[in-house]
C-alpha cells in the first residue's frame, strides 16, 4: 500500500497540472486548497513518504503531501521569478544551513529529511508570492484557511466535550494546533479590518479562537492574545475606522464567549502545581542538554538529530533530564537552543535573522502608505510571525511540517506583497488590487477598497 500512496500522489502532478490547464476557474480551487491543506493533510493521509527512517527526530522520512505537487502544478503553469522575491536569500541560507549540518550528523538521511521537508516549504513560499499577482488569490487562500480554523474550532470542542481536557484538534498536540492557527485568526482578523465583509472570515476568526481555548496551551493562549492586541492596536493607530472598533466588539464577545472553555482548561492543568512545576523544571533540563551540545559542538550535531545525541552520547542524563514519560525522547522545549544545538552558528546566523527581517519588513510595509488597505492584510500575517516567534522562546513546533507550510504562506503573503506594491508603482497607472479586498469592476481597484474620506 506504501508503493501505490507514492504512485498516487506522484501521479498527481501531471494530472493536476492537466486539470488546472482545462479551465481558469480552477485555479480557485487550487488557492483554496493551499490555505487548507497543511490544516488537514496529515490526518486523511495526504501524503506518501518517498523514504521512510522513523526512529528518533521530528522528521520522519522524504515525505511529499499532496500540497507540495498542488504547488509545482501551479508553477508549472505560472511565470515566477524567485530571484525578486524577498527573503529568498536568508531562507536559503537557513536550509543550506541544514544541509551543511548533514556532514557532522550521525547518519544522513535523518538530517536530509528535515533538509527536503524544507525544500517543500520553500516550494509553498515561492508559489503563495507568485499567485499573489493573481486578483483573488488571497482571498482564496484565506478562505481555505478560514475553512481549517473552522475545522480546528469544531474538532477541539467535540473533543473537550468528550472529556479531553487539551483537544489537539486533527494536527496531534494542541501545542502544534495551537501555533499553527495564528496563522490563520491573526490574518483573518486583519482581513476583516481592511474592508473584508466575508461571514466566513468571521467564523474563521471564532474557529481558530474555540481551537485555542480548547486546547489549553498556555503559550499559545499568551501569543494569540498579544498578537490580537498588536494586530488591532497597529490597525487602529493606521487608521481608525467604525468599521474597525465595530469588529473590536465583535472580537471581544468572542473571546468572552471562548473564556469558559478556556478557564475550564486552565484551571484543570494548574489544579497540580506539583506537576505543573515539574514540566517546567524538565524544559530547563532540555536547555542544559542543549547549550552543552551547543558547547561542544559549534556547528551542530545535525538537523534532527537533537533527541538522538542526547540519549547516546549521554547530555540529557547530565544534564537531568528524566526517563518519566517521554522526556528523554522529546525535544528542547526552545527554538533556538535546538536550532543552536543542531545546526549551531550557521543555523543561528540565518533564522533567527530570518524571522526578525520578515518582521521588520512587514511592519515598514504596513505603515509606510496607511492609505494602502493592503497594510492591514500585511500586518495580519506579520504580527503572525511576530508571536511565533516570541513563543518560539518556549516551544520547539517550529521545525514540524505543517508549521514549516503555515510560515511559507505567510512568507509568501509578506513577500509577494511587497513585490505588487513594487509593481504598481512603476507603472502608476495600473490599478493593482489590493489582495482580499472586494471591489466594484467599474471603479480602479485600490480606490474602490478604500473610504470615501481616505480617497
Amino acid at each position: 500500500m506504501r508503493y501505490v500512496g507514492i504512485l498516487i500522489v506522484l501521479l498527481s502532478i501531471p494530472g493536476l497540472y492537466l486539470w488546472l490547464r482545462s479551465s481558469r476557474r480552477n485555479y480557485s480551487y487550487a488557492y483554496f486548497a493551499i490555505g487548507l491543506l497543511p490544516f488537514v493533510q496529515t490526518a486523511v493521509n495526504l501524503d506518501a513518504s518517498l523514504w521512510n527512517i522513523g526512529g528518533l527526530g521530528y522528521a520522519k522520512g522524504l515525505v511529499v503531501t499532496l500540497l507540495d505537487t498542488l504547488c509545482l502544478a501551479i508553477l508549472a503553469t505560472s511565470r515566477f521569478k524567485i530571484l525578486r522575491l524577498p527573503f529568498t536569500g536568508l531562507f536559503a541560507a537557513y536550509i543550506a544551513a541544514t544541509f551543511l549540518s548533514i556532514f557532522q550528523a550521525p547518519g544522513f538521511f535523518e538530517s536530509f529529511s528535515f533538509t527536503f521537508q524544507l525544500l517543500r516549504a520553500f516550494l509553498v513560499f515561492i508559489t503563495v508570492a507568485t499567485v499573489m499577482q493573481q486578483n483573488g488569490a488571497l482571498q482564496r487562500i484565506a478562505s481555505g484557511l478560514a475553512v481549517g480554523a473552522i475545522i480546528q474550532g469544531i474538532v477541539a470542542i467535540s473533543q473537550r466535550l468528550s472529556g479531553d481536557f487539551q483537544a489537539s484538534g486533527t494536527m496531534g498536540h494542541q501545542n502544534l494546533t495551537g501555533m499553527a492557527l495564528h496563522f490563520a485568526t491573526l490574518p483573518l482578523l486583519a482581513m476583516l479590518l481592511a474592508g473584508n465583509k466575508s461571514k466566513l472570515y468571521l467564523f474563521g476568526v471564532a474557529g481558530g479562537l474555540a481551537a485555542v481555548a480548547a486546547g489549553a496551551s498556555r503559550g499559545s493562549i499568551a501569543a494569540l492574545g498579544v498578537g490580537l492586541a498588536v494586530l488591532v492596536l497597529c490597525s487602529v493607530f493606521r487608521h481608525a475606522t467604525s468599521r474597525k472598533f465595530g469588529l473590536i466588539g465583535i472580537l471581544a464577545v468572542l473571546v468572552a464567549a471562548a473564556s469558559p472553555v478556556l478557564y475550564q482548561g486552565l484551571a484543570k492543568r494548574f489544579d497540580n502545581v506539583a506537576e505543573v512545576s515539574q514540566v517546567d523544571e524538565e524544559r530547563q533540563a532540555f536547555v542544559r542538554a542543549a547549550s552543552a551540545m551547543f558547547s561542544d559542538y559549534p556547528l551542530g550535531v545535525g538537523a534532527n538529530r537533537y533527541t538522538f545525541v542526547g540519549i547516546t552520547q549521554g547530555y540529557s542524563a547530565r544534564a537531568g533530564v528524566t526517563w518519566a514519560g517521554t522526556s528523554r525522547t522529546a525535544v528542547v522545549h526552545n527554538l533556538y537552543w535546538l536550532t543552536a544545538a543542531e545546526l549551531g552558528w550557521l543555523g543561528l546566523l540565518t533564522l533567527p535573522p530570518l524571522l526578525l527581517l520578515i518582521i521588520i519588513r512587514g511592519f515598514a510595509f504596513a505603515f509606510t502608505q496607511r492609505r494602502d488597505p493592503r497594510g492591514d492584510v500585511v500586518l495580519g500575517f506579520t504580527c503572525a510571525v511576530l508571536v511565533t516567534a516570541w513563543q518560539s522562546f518556549y516551544e520547539w513546533v517550529f521545525v514540524l511540517s505543517n508549521m514549516n507550510y503555515m510560515f511559507a504562506i505567510a512568507m509568501g503573503v509578506i513577500a509577494g506583497s511587497i513585490v505588487q506594491r513594487k509593481q504598481q508603482r512603476a507603472v502608476p497607472k495600473r490599478a493593482v488590487q489590493p489582495p482580499g479586498i472586494r471591489t466594484s469592476a467599474r471603479q480602479p481597484a485600490l480606490a474602490a477598497a478604500l473610504p470615501a474620506n481616505r480617497r
